[in-house]
């Protein structure tokens, strides 16, 4: 079963990170959201504090997600997923649309995405804990992969003392580093889903184009694609006030 956070009462409404991400990422907007909704935050599998397993693609974390709400009774769910997670839902929504109420996607269209993440995992690959660094060592070794501040911060949220002494990743590194192709597989040509959907761009992000609208359109008829000024492909940390407001103007 996957771990998760649960707050609010009322309609469901699952919240997807992305890619090395975890529930806490989504705390405080969780918080906000389960003023008017039963809200669960997941980590997904081989993040966070859920199971970490050799198997690792969109529809095996498609059927996490699936058993996960069979087991909470969950039904007539809204659905916010971004990067990764935002691809898990698309999955989710376009196999199992009697599950599905409204789906909110955050910064990723339904592509195929070449591999980017070489640097990061090249810097978190870096990190030997056998010699027991300290949060700053993991973070001055990274900085020589990853220079962006904020990104390593992303990161270095993942840093848990696993014993008395000794830090590890909650994430499962070693399965990244040989299934990394999963992460930028495309949503399957022939799956649509027709209910109320919004897809949500940083301004200061490239992963959905305007040329990327026809083929949003291709699988989600009915979706309106909304640009968050101020804000890359993390646009929910990075402007929470506009994205919260965007998310709950569309769901009520």
């Amino acid at each position: 079963m996957l771990y998760s956070k649960i707050e609010g009462a009322g309609q469901p409404l699952l919240i997807l990170h992305g890619f090395l991400g975890m529930s806490d990422n989504w705390k405080t907007l969780g918080i906000q959201f389960a003023a008017d909704f039963q809200v669960h935050i997941l980590d997904l599998r081989n993040h966070g504090r859920s199971l970490h397993s050799e198997e690792f693609s969109y529809e095996i974390m498609v059927r996490d997600v699936f058993e996960y709400c069979q087991a909470h009774n969950l039904e007539n769910i809204n659905i916010i997923g971004h990067s990764m997670g935002g691809k898990v839902a698309m999955l989710l929504a376009t196999t199992h649309p009697e599950l599905v109420d409204k789906l909110i996607i955050a910064d990723i269209g339904p592509k195929f995405y070449p591999q980017h993440h070489q640097d990061i995992l090249a810097g978190l690959n870096a990190v030997d804990f056998s010699i027991k660094p300290s949060r700053n060592e993991v973070e001055e070794i990274m900085t020589n992969y990853i220079p962006d501040f904020g990104t390593r911060q992303f990161l270095m949220k993942n840093l848990y003392w696993q014993e008395p002494g000794q830090l590890a990743f909650r994430f499962n590194l070693g399965v990244f580093n040989t299934k990394m192709d999963e992460i930028g597989v495309p949503l399957p040509e022939n799956l649509i889903f027709e209910k109320p959907t919004l897809f949500i761009r940083g301004g200061n992000s490239n992963y959905i184009l305007d040329s990327d609208f026809e083929n949003i359109k291709h699988h989600f008829p009915t979706a309106t694609v909304e640009t968050i000024p101020n804000a890359g492909h993390w646009l929910h940390a990075e402007n929470p006030v506009v994205f919260y407001e965007t998310v709950i103007s569309f769901l009520k």
